[in-house]
Formats: structure tokens, C-alpha cells, sequence
């Protein structure tokens, strides 16, 4: 999730600054939509993998609370 999101705005940076004459609107949108969509599906995708991370964790404490109720019932 890291990584993507450093992609994310490395691509950003790189968009906004030397890439931005190739990046031109007017001379090349088909090159502008697809850049700005590839950085919105990072985000997106950085997104989507953080509620992703967020479920899992709730499921392990789920788990691991129920183990130990477990342990303290039985001792």
C-alpha cells in the first residue's frame, strides 16, 4: 500500500513538472487521460488496500479476543 501510494506521487510530482510538456492537453490528451486516470486508480487503489488492511486487523482482534476469552473461561 506504501509503494503505491509513493508511485501515486512520485507520478504526481513527475506530472506537474518535467513530464508536463508531453503531458500537454492540447497536444496530446490521449497521453493527459491516461496518465491522470493511471495516478487516480493508484490513489484509489492505495485506498482500497488501507479499508482492506482495516478489515483484516478487525477480523484478527475478533479472533484473538475470542481466543482469549477461551482461555480465561477454562482456566
Amino acid at each position: 500500500m506504501f509503494v503505491v501510494l509513493i508511485l501515486a506521487m512520485v507520478l504526481l510530482f513527475a506530472g506537474t513538472t518535467f513530464l508536463q510538456p508531453f503531458l500537454s492537453p492540447r497536444e496530446h490528451p490521449g497521453w493527459f487521460i491516461f496518465f491522470w486516470v493511471a495516478c487516480a486508480w493508484l490513489t484509489f487503489l492505495g485506498l482500497l488496500l488501507a479499508v482492506f488492511d482495516l478489515l483484516t486487523l478487525k477480523i484478527q482482534r475478533r479472533a484473538a479476543r475470542k481466543i482469549l476469552r477461551e482461555k480465561l473461561r477454562g482456566e
